[in-house]
């Protein structure tokens, strides 16, 4: 975040005839391919309309959130959100495989629950079906939510530094570059603490 906010601020000073957007996006390469991302933009309002055609195309969605710098805040709320969503899945097979259940089982008995994203059902089925290649490689989830404790500060969210700290030790075991729901081969390893 202190990266876009020292850009703008530069800009102001420096450039203030230049416009400085803010529009980083939720989507893997898939939707991105299909022109289906979520934009978070932020920035002059006078710049919307001579943006938008440009968002318009690149995504199915593109929401607005104020000056500079708002939207890569959203971003990281939202792979917050995301890292959680995939901390359900994972935590849940782990212990499923630890109870003797299959991944197939629970994703028959929860794909289709209301509890159950589109997103989180997608990763099930991947895991069942030992898929990992990076659709969000877990070393670029875990920047993402070092940057969200970083930004809360004083160590507000502790849920999250222990979700960190799981993901880095799967990182530090080589598997930063397979997909965050590689966490799941993990979990299931590690033992309880004293």
């Amino acid at each position: 975040m202190a990266g876009i906010d020292r850009v703008a601020a530069l800009a102001s000073a420096e450039r203030p005839d230049v416009m400085v957007l803010d529009a980083p996006v939720s989507g893997s390469r898939e939707p991105a391919e299909r022109g289906q991302l979520t934009i978070f933009a932020s920035g002059p309002a006078e710049a919307r309309p001579r943006v938008s055609p440009l968002s318009d195309a690149l995504g199915q969605r593109t929401i607005w959130v104020g000056e500079t710098g708002a939207g890569t805040r959203l971003k990281l709320v939202n792979n917050t959100w995301l890292a959680f969503a995939n901390e359900a899945v994972a935590a849940s097979v782990a212990l499923a495989r630890r109870l003797g259940l299959s991944t197939g089982t629970v994703l028959d008995a929860l794909g289709g629950a209301p509890l159950v994203s589109p997103w989180q059902a997608a990763k099930l089925q991947r895991i069942a079906d030992g898929e990992f290649s990076a659709q969000f490689a877990l070393s670029l989830a875990l920047k993402d939510v070092y940057l969200a404790l970083q930004a809360a500060g004083d160590g507000r969210l502790p849920v999250l530094a222990c979700l960190a700290g799981e993901w880095q030790q799967a990182v530090d075991q080589g598997l930063g570059g397979q997909d965050l729901t590689v966490v799941t081969r993990t979990i299931g390893q590690q033992e309880a603490a004293p």
